[in-house]
């Protein structure tokens, strides 16, 4: 079951990742919030979703809550001193 829920998942985020953008957005970003039930839910990151699911499972939750909202994302500069350590490591 939790391998059909991370498939869905992964097609939605896919479909919301394909749409157009914005003027002036660099990206769909997602706000991300797991847990057992909505009062108890957590924030995520998008990238952890896959993690979860899995835990939820092997703990053996009946249910679960998770919301995903897309929402539009801008690229920011690095500041200019994490550039100088990068270029330090080279």
């Amino acid at each position: 079951m939790a391998d059909a829920i991370k498939h869905e998942l992964k097609k939605y985020i896919k479909r919301e990742r394909n749409k157009t953008l914005p003027e002036g957005v660099d990206f769909w970003d997602f706000d991300c919030r797991f847990g057992a039930d909505e009062l108890t839910c957590g924030v995520i990151h998008v990238s952890e979703i896959n993690k979860v699911i899995s835990e939820a499972d092997v703990e053996g939750l009946d249910t679960f809550f998770l919301e995903v909202l897309a929402k539009p994302g801008k690229r920011t500069k690095k500041p200019e001193e994490e550039k100088e350590a990068e270029n330090f490591l080279d």
